[in-house]
């Protein structure tokens, strides 16, 4: 015993259902497995996708068909509603008020004004609605003005987006929790061809009974065997093309994937080898903060040390050409004074020698110094390494400076010493004017022995001056060294800029990275949906086999406006289905999968492929 209801056909043993094509015609009976065999929830899913395919497809053909706005009397735009209110209802859970249980849409529903700003114009004005009551009825007038607006499936992309919001309303088994609610949204945007002018201030919202019309959907066999068109050639030819661009995805992914592993080794490189440069850079900057201080600071001792040896030097000339004026004075006071002289004379001898020895050790101290400073400027040329030598050099030099100032203090209070004496023979002089008259001539030759010891005083001081000046080159080689470190100070700047610059190649490589990431991801979305088209063909395939090319013979009438052909109005193949119309029934052209170029094709298939591609879109 059989028995037919609504497209299902059952029998004693199985369940057998209706499988529809891709024009939503029934297709070929396929065997139903019993619900034992498999999860409730499952099935319920199942069904609602396949009635929600149904009413999308069903609400565009008719609405292209129809050629105007739709109004809210339109059957298949009510029965749409109707079958996404159950699409919203399956799963949901139920929540405790204060009197009863409650199970309503319009929470999720009111969730999409947090997680989209421009729905919140629909949700304040479904508010403001005075004749809706329920929860149900606001939910029925946002869907309304959802798709006035051509927005409803961005609004439930967002939904789908956060699980985590949902898994408040719906249950773990909801179609919205699952992978058919991604499929029936991407279906809804198809919807945004139709354009529809809904009243929803006049309607009862909130009492509407939603029963699904099944009757809407079945067909005869008569218009099933006529929508049946495409070939199995083209579909073979389609499931190859799919195949192929299948595998070019795949191995792009692969490439990707190969190529991200790369870049990610790359930028753990470039971050080890930026961590090391930051790591080296500043060791070395701080390393040459403090050579540069220290090396001031004792350029600047130095140059103090320098400055009081050149103005004691200048004292010390001073006070020798004073003391030869006063020698001159005294030798023309002296020349009555013989014996008390020749004591002074005696003593200035020891004084000059004295003066000879230490003149003797500066000059040695001196030549030291120059062999110093020639080792230092060898030395700096080197390394930095040998800074720290310098410091030690720098600093024996400091030692040799206090020391030489010691002698030359000595020298002063010899000097003074000398002075003294001098005023003191000068009172004894006066006394003995008389007894050195007779022993002038002896004097005068003592002068000449004098004078030539001034001579050899003035080459003396003559050599000192000649230090000066060595001493002066050296400072000019010391400003070169500082020289030298100034440039090393704008190579570390230079340095510190090349370190910039990685940082900003690597930022640039991150952003590469995450664009590669999601090209990645687009083609995933890419293969599941080439996987999705596959599916779907073969399905069409086993319900489509043994369609045929009609010949020009065979049609005397046009397939779709039904004139008869003559002279004037001549016949045209679809290159899709392979029917025969007129030319004002097939003016359309579009790429077909056998065919690059854009080829001629009927209104119906026309209407069919674009229904296609929008359903396909993300």
């Amino acid at each position: 015993m059989t028995f037919q209801v609504w497209g299902w056909r059952r029998e004693a043993s199985q369940v057998w259902a209706w499988v529809p094509d891709a024009e939503g015609g029934r297709g070929a009976v396929m065997p139903r497995r019993t619900p034992a065999t498999k999860d409730p929830t499952a099935v319920e899913r199942a069904n609602l996708l396949n009635m929600a395919k149904l009413s999308i497809k069903g609400l565009i053909e008719s609405a292209l068909s129809f050629g105007r706005t739709l109004d809210s009397d339109y059957p298949p735009l009510q029965q749409f509603f109707v079958v996404m209110e159950h699409c919203l209802k399956h799963g949901l859970k139920v929540r405790k008020s204060f009197l009863s249980y409650n199970k309503t849409i319009w929470g999720p529903l009111e969730l999409v004004e947090k997680l989209y700003p421009e729905a919140e114009e629909i949700g304040a004005s479904v508010r403001d609605l005075p004749g809706l009551k329920t929860p149900l009825g606001r939910a029925r007038a946002w869907l309304r003005l959802a798709l006035m607006q051509k927005k409803m499936a961005d609004y439930l992309r967002c939904l789908i987006i956060q699980r985590d919001l949902l898994s408040e309303f719906y249950e773990y088994h909801a179609l919205m929790m699952e992978e058919e609610g991604a499929v029936i949204v991407g279906l809804l945007v198809g919807l945004n061809v139709i354009d529809a002018n809904l009243c929803v201030k006049g309607e009862d919202l909130d009492s509407q009974v939603g029963v699904i019309d099944f009757s809407m959907y079945l067909k005869n066999e008569e218009d099933i065997g006529n929508k049946e068109s495409s070939t199995v050639s083209s579909l073979h030819s389609r499931v190859d093309s799919l195949e192929k661009s299948n595998t070019k995805l795949i191995e792009e992914l692969a490439i990707a994937k190969n190529n991200i592993i790369k870049l990610q080794e790359e930028n753990h490189q470039l971050r080890s080898e930026n961590k090391l440069i930051l790591m080296k850079t500043q060791q070395h900057l701080e390393v040459t903060k403090v050579d540069v201080e220290t090396e001031l600071q004792t350029y600047k001792h130095s140059r103090q040390g320098l400055d009081e040896m050149y103005n004691e030097a200048r004292r010390q000339l001073r006070d020798e050409s004073q003391l030869r004026q006063d020698v001159e004075n005294e030798l023309a006071v002296q020349v009555s004074m013989k014996h008390e002289i020749e004591l002074a004379m005696k003593l200035l001898e020891k004084d000059i020698h004295e003066k000879q020895d230490t003149l003797i050790g500066l000059r040695q101290q001196l030549e030291e110094v120059k062999a110093i400073n020639i080792e230092m400027y060898q030395k700096l040329q080197g390394s930095e390494a040998d800074l720290k030598e310098k410091n030690e050099i720098i600093a024996r030099l400091e030692e040799k400076t206090n020391k030489i100032t010691a002698a030359m203090r000595q020298l002063e209070q010899r000097l003074q010493q000398a002075e003294k004496a001098q005023m003191d023979t000068e009172d004894e002089d006066k006394k003995y004017l008389q007894e050195c008259q007779s022993k002038f001539d002896g004097l005068q030759k003592q002068i000449s022995q004098k004078e030539k010891q001034l001579v050899q005083l003035e080459t003396d001081l003559k050599i000192e001056k000649e230090w000066r000046q060595t001493l002066q080159e050296d400072l000019q080689k010391e400003k070169d060294t500082l020289s030298h470190l100034r440039n090393e100070t704008q190579q570390i700047i230079s340095l510190k800029k090349e370190f910039l610059h990685l940082q900003d190649e690597n930022h640039q490589l991150k952003k590469i990275y995450h664009e590669q990431e999601q090209a990645l991801q687009e083609l995933g979305n890419k293969l599941s949906e080439s996987k999705l088209k596959i599916e779907d063909i073969k399905e069409a395939n086993k319900a489509l086999q043994g369609l045929v090319w009609l010949k020009d013979k065979e049609a005397t009438h046009c397939k779709l406006c039904e004139k008869e052909f003559s002279l004037s109005k001549r016949k045209h193949h679809c290159r899709n289905c392979g029917e025969i119309f007129c030319n004002a029934c097939s003016d359309n052209e579009l790429p077909l999968p056998s065919s690059p170029k854009p080829v001629r094709v009927c209104d119906s298939c026309h209407a069919l492929l674009i229904q296609r591609c929008s359903s396909n879109l993300p």
